[in-house]
Formats: C-alpha cells, sequence, structure tokens
C-alpha cells in the first residue's frame, strides 16, 4: 500500500466516494422540489456582481459586533441565527443550513420564517408534513455532500459541505456574484472538545455561540471538524482569489489565520 502512488490513491478515493453518490441522484436532480430549486438557482446566478455580502457565523464574538451596521447590507445567516432577530430588529437576508441535527430540531421553526431560505436536499423530509404558515415560503434545496472535496462556483450542482455551513454559504454567495464576501461571527474556536463530527447532547447552556439557548439543555449537535473545515477554507480562498474576488475575516478576536483580516468598523 506504501508504494501506491498518492495520485493515483486519491483517484481510487474519489471514485469510491462518486459511486457511493449514485444513488441519490436521481431524486438530487429530477425531483419536483430539487427542480424548481434548480430553476430559482439559476435566476440567482451573478445577480450581484460588484457588492458585497456579509456571512454571519454564531460565534461568542457576535456580542462584540455592532450588527446594527448591517441592517442595509446583504446578509447570509446560518442556522439558528433567527434566535438573534428580535434583539437585532431585522432578519437576514436569508438562512442557509446544512446540518441534519439542526435542521431535524428548527424545522418548523425555521419554515416559519419570512425569509429565503437554502437547505440541503436530504433535509427535504423533515419538511414534507410541516402545516403551511402566513410566513412559509418554500426553500431552496442544495445537492450538498460529505464527500468529494471541491469549491463549488455553481450552487445548481453538487455542493461539498466542507465541515461547515459557512463553506456553503462562501460557494453559494460565489454563485450570486458577489466581489467581496466578509465573514463575522466565525470565531473558529469551541470550547466544547472532542473526536470530529461526533454527536453529543447539550447538558446545559451553549458556551459555544451567542445565545447559551442556540444548542441549549438537551439538544443533540456534532462536535466540530475545525481540520475539515480549513481544507474547504482554502479551497474558497483560492477560488475567490482566482475570480479576482476576495474574502475577508472581520470577525473580532477570531482564531482562523486563512482569511485577509480586517477590523469590523472600518468597512462602514
Amino acid at each position: 500500500m506504501n508504494h501506491i502512488p498518492a495520485s493515483l490513491l486519491q483517484t481510487v478515493k474519489n471514485t469510491y466516494d462518486a459511486l457511493r453518490r449514485v444513488p441519490q441522484l436521481p431524486a438530487a436532480y429530477l425531483h419536483p422540489w430539487r427542480r424548481e430549486s434548480i430553476r430559482r438557482l439559476a435566476a440567482l446566478k451573478d445577480t450581484h456582481k460588484s457588492q458585497r455580502a456579509f456571512i454571519i457565523g454564531n460565534g461568542p464574538s457576535l456580542k462584540q459586533t455592532d450588527l446594527t451596521k448591517l441592517k442595509n447590507e446583504f446578509t447570509f445567516g446560518l442556522n439558528r441565527i433567527y434566535l438573534m432577530f428580535p434583539e437585532l430588529g431585522f432578519p437576514t437576508s436569508c438562512l442557509v443550513s446544512i446540518n441534519d441535527l439542526v435542521i431535524e430540531q428548527c424545522a418548523a421553526e425555521m419554515s416559519a420564517l419570512a425569509l429565503p431560505k437554502f437547505f440541503a436536499w436530504r433535509s427535504h423530509r423533515h419538511f414534507l408534513n410541516l402545516p403551511s404558515t402566513a410566513n412559509h415560503q418554500p426553500p431552496t434545496f442544495l445537492y450538498t455532500t460529505y464527500t468529494g472535496p471541491k469549491f463549488s462556483t455553481d450552487a445548481r450542482g453538487r455542493i461539498w459541505e466542507g465541515a461547515t455551513v459557512t463553506n456553503v454559504a462562501l460557494q453559494l454567495a460565489f454563485h450570486m456574484g458577489f466581489e467581496n464576501v466578509i465573514l463575522i461571527g466565525v470565531d473558529h474556536n469551541f470550547t466544547s472538545k472532542g473526536e470530529a463530527n461526533k454527536t453529543v447532547v447539550s447538558a446545559g447552556d451553549d458556551p459555544n455561540h451567542f445565545s447559551p439557548a442556540y444548542f441549549g439543555k438537551g439538544f443533540r449537535w456534532q462536535l466540530p471538524d475545525l481540520d475539515t473545515s480549513e481544507i474547504g477554507y482554502r479551497m474558497a480562498r483560492d477560488a475567490y482569489q482566482k475570480a479576482g474576488r476576495a474574502i475577508l475575516d472581520a470577525t473580532i478576536g477570531g482564531k482562523l489565520t486563512i482569511f485577509p483580516k480586517i477590523e469590523y468598523e472600518a468597512l462602514f
């Protein structure tokens, strides 16, 4: 095994990953919900050229960040960012969520939000029997996968998750044409330690996010995989640079070192 070239091993691995995805493919492209999602994504392609967007992570640093400055900016909210909406006074421009456990436990809350939503296709089963609400807008489903690392410049096809919803939001922002994307609240630092991707149940208040109720007592969640997320971040950085665009990190006190840093207050 030690004598097999690394390039050949990677080819074998990529082929295996592709074969594992084959059963998913018909529904991921032909199901009516996905066909509608692909149509919506086509309409969004490059609609925000020469503009900037903010991707709002959910780290504790958000409590030190004046988010009122974002009221008239395009913002990608992630996962349970909506817990902050009452305090903030306005919603994010859209919501992106891909984690199975988060969506399973929060589908009803997310479905009721009156804003565009982008969810992992495999989560569509959680929306089949939800009651309709006055605010309900059908989500746009993204075909995301755990395997086959890549950066997708077109969100209509397969999107690699890169172990964090932030990486999916970066690919969606590229698809939409944003020239500059600024990260805030992406602390890249968790108090909770343990095996990457291991499912745990919160025993009390959440110290890893902006609200103690974010993954509060009894919430099931997966421990972070920071190493894999950094692989995705590097792919995103290189793809943006190649296209003459940029990702900037304005997270206050963040531990991520892959993107150029910029002072949050200097952006306004």
